[in-house]
């Protein structure tokens, strides 16, 4: 059973890879082209870590509510900016921190890893409670920021995902947690949430998927909103493949669901 998990994550992680890889070239083009001001920030934690952030603004006349967004596995990729830049279209002012800021050769982030393989390993061995302080120190620079309101959402894909899930059960302060294929806390945590959380997962994801009815249901017995949605015929990652020109139909039109599905709750928050 143990070497058929490991194959099949293997199979899973390929498969992102690729869809990552269809990508990268279209995602640099886009984000090269954004009309809107992105930058890079140095935010400093309460132990005194530094967390290198890109920012994006909206193009608003009033304050706006912030989205942070949570890397996946690969760390800080241009498809999560990218994200992040689609985010501020809408309105959003959206900020993406690098979890791995100081954990790469010669103090670097994500960028100075030199494979795949040394990122998803360090990304495993962080500490919870870096990330959440890490993710506490992004909230306060959002929420200080001339540009926003007091609306600071949470959001993540894959591992970013399960960070989502876990930092609503530590912060009391977010306006909500938007979870994409990421997994749930434990069930005797989920009563400690207390602000609403998004799920947004593939029909063909059950490593994820199976732990959804126990969470809705411990949620459920705790007053906790948590309003989980299956999206039919795509599977784990299914917004960065559909975000992809390779993407087929299904994945089009699952992203495009979440998507608008996504905006909406951010914008009656």
């Amino acid at each position: 059973m143990q070497i058929y998990n490991a194959l099949m994550l293997g199979i899973i992680v390929t498969g992102i890879l690729f869809a990552a890889n269809a990508v990268a070239d279209n995602t640099k083009t886009e984000l090269e082209k954004s009309p809107r001001h992105g930058e890079w920030v140095k935010v400093t934690t309460a132990d005194g870590r530094t967390v290198n952030s890109f920012v994006v603004y909206p193009e608003v006349k009033e304050a706006a509510t912030t989205i942070i967004v949570i890397h996946e596995i690969f760390g800080l990729t241009d498809w999560i900016r990218l994200v992040a830049d689609r985010l501020a279209a809408e309105g959003f002012v959206a900020i993406c921190p690098d979890l791995l800021s100081g954990m790469g050769p010669d103090g670097g982030g994500t960028e100075s890893f030199e494979s795949g393989d040394d990122v998803r390993r360090t990304i495993r061995e962080l500490s919870p409670s870096q990330v959440t302080s890490d993710l506490d120190a992004i909230q306060k620079y959002a929420r200080e920021l001339p540009s926003t309101n007091e609306k600071v959402a949470v959001s993540g894909f894959c591992w970013g995902g399960g960070q989502t899930f876990s930092y609503a059960v530590n912060s009391d302060t977010i306006a909500a947690g938007f979870v994409f294929y990421g997994r749930a806390p434990s069930t005797q945590d989920v009563p400690k949430i207390s602000a609403p959380v998004y799920g947004f997962y593939g029909e063909s994801d059950n490593r994820i998927n199976a732990t959804i009815d126990e969470t809705k249901a411990a949620a459920d017995a705790a007053n906790v909103t948590y309003e989980p949605v299956i999206y039919e015929n795509v599977g784990h990652a299914f917004l960065r493949r559909g975000m992809g020109e390779e993407a087929n139909e299904a994945q089009k039109a699952a992203t495009k669901a979440a998507w608008e599905r996504w905006v909406s709750i951010l914008r009656g928050l």
